[in-house]
């Protein structure tokens, strides 16, 4: 991979994208040109009487929102398609299914586990991406296979686990090289017009992309509650512990082997993942794609690439992972928070019937993991992982702590240092408020150790105490949720951290009825932290400038 020379900070800022122009204009003659000085249009094989086209190079130069790939420019040229849609109360009523993988890489076998009321279904794999803002594009289907209603996927007691590995296997597939690492939607299509979705992560293993888009499915997992049963809910009576939460009926493993009870199948990923997916393939962005399970089990890939992109609501990381990501950031790599309570709950990776680390594991209460004082204490499952034994705060590492949630609406995020790179470009002063950005859960600047001591914060907004519900901090009649960045002394790595839920969910373009719409702002501010993180470590370039001291009021 080349990477050509680039155009000054100075330079690339003032042609910015401004109001919805897409920096993929704005580079697209030198991307094209790139692409095609890849090409060798006139040599030959020895013995061959036509010339033979040598495959294009990868190339790769800084635009506007990010290093651009002239292979994802090339791959988003594809036409596109929006069949990979469900229209609304469409599905998944008579159609769910699973498949055997959490991610998977060209030479792999997919299986698929399906349940339906159809007599027959087939299932079209689509790309996620932006293909002429159509958003995915068919890059397979299967035959036509025979459907059939599973068995009721069993319970087991104690940990209160819903497991679907007693279904029956409805079709395998190999992924060829057709499939291009990305994130997929595999939907699944029953001949009564029964639809859902099937999500699966394809990851190339010798990737060095600039970018990796790291798909969150612990916490996906986490929330599932397909058979009545999540971290966060349950049935009946209590099975072990007391008290009202966590919820004492909760389940201690969830496991891979069952579909997703919400977003058709897909979870939570047209809304949390998806959005920031699109961005990138939309501006031609040099990224590749893994899940948390990959990092778990291949913890050295994150340093084969200059900037994390950790998701919406990343609250559930294992050990492994962690420690992966606080390597990576040692080594220099950048990594951007684009929602709170990021590497709140400790989970761990068990195997199931169906295969390695196909179950999840987190008590949430150290005292009922077996684990405790039985094993390594860095693998029990306590509430967060600062609770004991862990005792691990991950302020020093994401920059700042979880602080709660919104009960209702949402809130404006307010902008506290106008004059750092991440606004360039967008007008907005000290005191700007771009509004309905902040929803859901949110973090805030924890005054002390361990909060790095050159943190820089960005953005500082009220929430009103009415609205919210908070253990972490109030001030007066409000509680805050604060955007930051610091920079790492040992080896420069930028740490960004938005400190809400809705930030990647507020990149997607509002209807024109829609006043005040953020989503332009949102992608600018999005496109600076790429276009900053891309270069490298980002200490070596805009070292972070602490005023976390002066924010008032004092300590929020």
């Amino acid at each position: 991979m080349t990477y050509d020379a680039h155009p000054s900070p100075t330079s690339v800022l003032t042609t910015r994208r401004r109001h919805g122009v897409s920096a993929l204009t704005i580079g697209l003659g030198l991307v094209l040109a790139l692409v095609l000085a890849g090409c060798d249009t006139s040599g030959s094989t020895s013995g061959s009487r036509h010339p033979v086209k040598a495959k294009p190079a990868m190339r790769t130069f800084l635009g506007p929102d990010g290093v651009v790939s002239s292979s994802a420019i090339a791959e988003n040229r594809h036409p596109g398609t929006t069949a990979w849609e469900i229209p609304p109360h469409s599905g998944p009523d008579g159609i769910e299914g699973f498949a055997n993988l959490n991610y998977a890489a060209a030479g792999d076998q997919v299986t698929l586990y399906v349940s339906t009321v159809a007599p027959q279904l087939h299932v079209i794999a689509y790309r996620m991406g932006w293909y002429h803002g159509l958003g995915g594009r068919q890059v397979w289907q299967s035959p036509v296979v025979p459907g059939q209603i599973q068995p009721a996927c069993p319970l087991t007691a104690g940990v209160n686990m819903v497991s679907c590995d007693n279904w029956a296997a409805s079709l395998t597939f190999p992924v060829t090289s057709a499939f291009v690492p990305g994130d997929y939607l595999l939907k699944l299509v029953g001949d009564g017009g029964q639809q859902g979705y099937v999500p699966l992560t394809i990851w190339d293993p010798a990737s060095r992309a600039t970018y990796l888009i790291m798909n969150r499915t612990f916490v996906e997992e986490g929330w599932n509650a397909f058979g009545g049963y999540s971290y966060y809910q349950g049935k009946g009576p209590c099975t072990l512990g007391s008290g009202t939460y966590p919820v004492c009926n909760r389940a201690r493993v969830v496991s891979f082997d069952r579909p997703y009870d919400s977003g058709d199948g897909a979870s939570d990923f047209l809304s949390n993942e998806y959005p920031l997916v699109r961005f990138c393939e939309e501006h031609g962005l040099d990224v590749t794609y893994a899940t948390d399970v990959t990092v778990d089990e291949h913890p050295t890939f994150l340093v084969q690439h200059k900037a994390l992109l950790s998701l919406g609501h990343d609250e559930s990381w294992s050990y492994n992972e962690r420690e992966a990501a606080q390597t990576a950031q040692n080594d220099g790599v950048n990594v951007a928070f684009f929602g709170a309570a990021a590497v709140v709950r400790h989970v761990r990776l068990q195997a199931s019937p169906l295969g390695p680390d196909r179950e999840e594991v987190d008590y949430r209460n150290s005292t009922e993991d077996p684990l405790n004082g039985h094993g390594d204490p860095m693998q029990v499952t306590g509430n967060t992982w600062s609770s004991p034994p862990t005792s691990w705060s991950s302020v020093g590492f994401v920059g700042e702590e979880y602080a709660g949630y919104l009960t209702t609406g949402t809130a404006p995020f307010v902008v506290a240092d106008s004059s750092a790179w991440i606004f360039k470009g967008t007008g907005l002063q000290n005191g700007s408020s771009l509004p309905g950005i902040v929803t859901s859960d949110i973090d805030h600047v924890s005054p002390g150790p361990p909060t790095p001591s050159n943190l820089q914060v960005l953005g500082h907004s009220p929430i009103p105490l009415a609205q919210a519900y908070t253990n972490a901090g109030r001030w007066g009649q409000y509680t805050y949720s604060d955007m930051t960045y610091y920079t790492d002394p040992t080896g420069g790595a930028g740490v960004v951290d938005t400190g809400d839920n809705n930030w990647i969910n507020a990149l997607t373009p509002c209807a024109s009825t829609v006043p005040n719409c953020p989503a332009g702002m949102v992608a600018t501010i999005t496109g600076n932290v790429l276009w900053l993180f891309g270069q490298g470590p980002a200490g070596h370039i805009i070292p972070s400038v602490p005023n976390w001291r002066t924010i008032t009021p004092a300590g929020s």
